[in-house]
């Protein structure tokens, strides 16, 4: 994946332009997404297309052509269809006799890749890009800014997925990394037999309900995949009918045998118990990231299509690092699958405290729990590394790169909410965490990292949660969800 450029931001001539990538850097795909911040921080969501010199999506890696041909072959738009919001990382590019159209996959609305133009009256914002040799000739993709803001940063940069750039492996077989059932059973279907889910809505309900975590992880790469090439019915977020999430996501029955208290699981772990508790943590997140979108999508009728994109996106990235950690960890120590040592579900306990509120959803799992990742991963990788597990190291590397655009997405969402209510993100947020935190936010923090997400000094120096009482959902373990993420630190 090619490494986000800090320093994107470069004004040359007349309008504000920003530093994308190096070019050799798009030969590995043909799709990117980019998520912008101005300086006001509105944020700003596009996809960048690679096309060959055929003039069609190949997949994959290939020779790249001349950088004044390849000029030709960049084209960058919005990411969502100005008609009703669909996410156009799907787009088929079709070419006509005014040149390269991207067909939206909901509604088949067509927009020419160069002006915006689309024969049904409406217009998608498209973006200029230039090819500009660096003082040591490597040649960066440059794209024109937004208008309207200034100061613009790219804080996202990455291939839409590895599933769509590339030809399609052969399925990995994990199912010896799950806890076997005591009784043989019939594997349930990816898509259930009777009443298939029609909306993203009920698979999102459905995956929440599935206590298998590969074929959690099955059905979440088939859901996204339906809703990115709009073949869901709908969302289904306005509907009266739409189903409820558990209050607890269920687990196979071996699995939850080994549940324990957080505050009784060992400090000090080894390689093995390490992935093993990043892998617990990525399962719950997987949940988190449907549970964000049937818990609250009902409740928030008004939200766009772009807020589920990106956490059909995010449960997406979940599944990829769970399916990671736990062929890491079968690779590293064959007797110890997922769930033969002890777990916790002290994420989700934590996420119970925000049920009645969005905001507090995003306050409290994304800019506090996430971001306290943020703060950590980098020591486990160095743990890792020392340890010469340069397998592992890598594994870690992708997720926490993924991990600050989860971290952007919660910062994204929690401020478009502040700025519909009119009240500041800043003060608001310090007041979600009082209200719903229990103790002292610590350092050390990851302030780069924080600072790419959106995270000012501002938001988390002196911040401390207020709420009381043991017996108060989620008070009582928050902060042993340190277990997995600063317990894998240690050592």
């Amino acid at each position: 994946m090619p490494e986000l450029d800090n320093k994107s931001t470069a004004v040359l001539s007349g309008p504000e332009w920003l530093k994308i990538s190096p070019v050799a850097a798009l030969a590995t795909h043909s799709r990117f997404f980019l998520t912008l911040r101005s300086g006001e921080g509105a944020y700003h969501s596009l996809i960048l297309f690679r096309l060959t010199s055929s003039q069609l999506p190949e997949s994959g890696i290939d020779e790249l052509p001349s950088s004044q041909n390849l000029r030709d072959q960049i084209y960058v738009m919005e990411a969502n269809c100005p008609h009703l919001g669909a996410d156009m990382s799907h787009a088929e590019i079709e070419e006509c006799d005014t040149g390269l159209i991207a067909v939206c996959p909901w509604h088949r609305y067509d927009f020419d890749l160069k002006t915006g133009h689309s024969e049904t009256g409406l217009k998608a914002c498209t973006y200029a890009t230039e090819i500009r040799a660096d003082a040591d000739g490597t040649e960066h993709v440059y794209v024109e800014a937004p208008e309207g803001s200034r100061q613009w940063q790219m804080v996202e940069f990455r291939p839409v997925s590895e599933e769509f750039a590339d030809p399609p492996p052969p399925p990995l077989d994990l199912s010896h990394l799950s806890i076997s059932a005591p009784e043989p059973r019939e594997p349930e279907p990816i898509v259930p037999a009777e009443n298939p889910p029609t909306t993203l809505i009920q698979w999102a309900v459905l995956i929440l309900n599935t206590a298998d975590p590969m074929l959690k992880v099955q059905r979440t790469r088939h859901a996204v995949s339906l809703f990115r090439t709009g073949q869901l019915k709908s969302i289904g977020h306005r509907s009266s009918r739409a189903p409820r999430p558990p209050d607890e996501p269920p687990r196979e029955e071996m699995y939850a045998r080994n549940m324990v208290d957080p505050a009784k699981m060992a400090r000090r772990k080894n390689r093995a118990v390490m992935l093993h508790a990043l892998a617990n943590i990525e399962q719950w997140a997987i949940d988190l990231a449907w549970d964000i979108i049937a818990r609250y999508g009902p409740a928030h009728p008004d939200l766009p299509p772009a807020f589920f994109a990106d956490f059909t996106k995010m449960a997406l990235d979940e599944s990829k690092h769970f399916s990671l950690l736990t062929a890491r960890l079968a690779a590293l120590s064959p007797p110890t699958p997922y769930g033969s040592l002890p777990v916790h579900a002290a994420l989700w306990e934590s996420a119970r405290v925000t049920f009645p509120s969005l905001r507090a959803r995003l306050a409290i799992i994304h800019l506090v729990h996430e971001a306290r990742g943020l703060d950590v991963n980098p020591g486990t990788i160095a743990r890792f590394r020392r340890a010469g597990d340069a397998d592992s190291v890598r594994v870690l590397e992708t997720i926490h790169r993924d991990e600050v655009t989860h971290v952007t997405t919660g910062h994204r969402w929690f401020t478009w909410l502040c700025a519909r209510e009119g009240v500041d993100p800043v003060r608001t947020f310090r007041e979600e965490v009082r209200r719903g935190w229990r103790g002292d936010v610590k350092g050390p923090f990851n302030a780069e990292d924080r600072e790419r997400a959106g995270l000012t000094p501002a938001f988390y120096e002196d911040l401390r949660g207020e709420m009381r009482g043991e017996g108060e959902a989620g008070g009582g373990v928050q902060a042993m969800v340190a277990v997995g993420y600063e317990g894998t630190a240690r050592g």
